[in-house]
């Protein structure tokens, strides 16, 4: 009977060391992927096209890594890479392509296999990240679309243990991008992303203005007139 119950503990604890050890893998690679394939918010689409090796197994590793949301920061960084990677390898099959939208279904017809499960690139946004954590407006600053109106991609990979800084640094950028948000004296134009999601940024009672002057340097005046630029959805390659 021991001998079983030590049996099972040897086990139990090389199961979870193997998964362990998976997940810190699929971010360890994630990483070096993007830093080899990303540049100045811009991906080597071309690039990869021509040698997918690194990204199919980026993918095919994913397919069977299964994390919780009880481990947070572990579960919103896999999804967020899986999102951006998912993107990417839509765009590398479809190459060459001017934007993401020249794929019918793109966003919320093709299923991808991965985290154990089938879903589109718009539920793992909506379902998995922005449902169970609604207090979490940052996420539309580091879920990369593939066209130019999202915030830039980087070359990291996001991590569980560096992923608020991540967040928080990413927000910024965007927000203090005078590309992003465009300020005429009283007059602001800004993404469609604002205009797409308003509750994740007007929580508690704020308006859009308070959340832009939470992360913006030159703060808008209270009263800015906020109107939306229409989204670009060129696609984010490498030129």
């Amino acid at each position: 009977m021991k001998k079983n119950i030590s049996l099972v503990i040897v086990l139990f604890l090389t199961v979870s060391f193997s998964f362990a050890q998976t997940t810190a893998d699929f971010f360890s690679k994630s990483d070096a992927f993007f830093k080899a394939n990303v540049k100045n918010g811009r991906v080597a689409y071309k690039a990869i096209k021509d040698d997918p090796n690194a990204l199919n197994e980026l993918l095919e590793m994913a397919k069977g890594i299964s994390v919780s949301t009880d481990n947070a920061k572990e579960y919103q960084a896999f999804w967020i890479n899986g999102y951006n990677l998912l993107v990417i390898d839509g765009i590398v099959k479809n190459y060459p392509i001017k934007s993401p939208l020249d794929k019918p279904g793109f966003f919320d017809g093709h299923k991808n296999e991965i985290g154990g499960t089938k879903i589109t690139l718009n539920d793992i946004e909506n379902k998995l990240l922005r449902k169970n954590f609604p207090k979490e407006p940052r996420f539309h600053f580091v879920l990369v679309c593939g066209g130019l109106g999202c915030p830039p991609i980087i070359s990291d990979a996001y991590t569980p243990s560096m992923l608020d800084s991540q967040l928080e640094t990413q927000t910024k950028l965007a927000i203090n991008d005078p590309n992003f948000i465009r300020v005429n004296k009283n007059k602001v134009k800004v993404s469609q992303i604002f205009e797409w999601y308003p509750g994740d940024f007007k929580q508690d009672g704020k308006k859009l203005v308070d959340f832009i002057n939470q992360y913006k340097a030159e703060k808008l005046p209270e009263k800015a007139k906020v109107s939306y630029y229409q989204y670009d959805w060129t696609l984010n390659e490498v030129k």
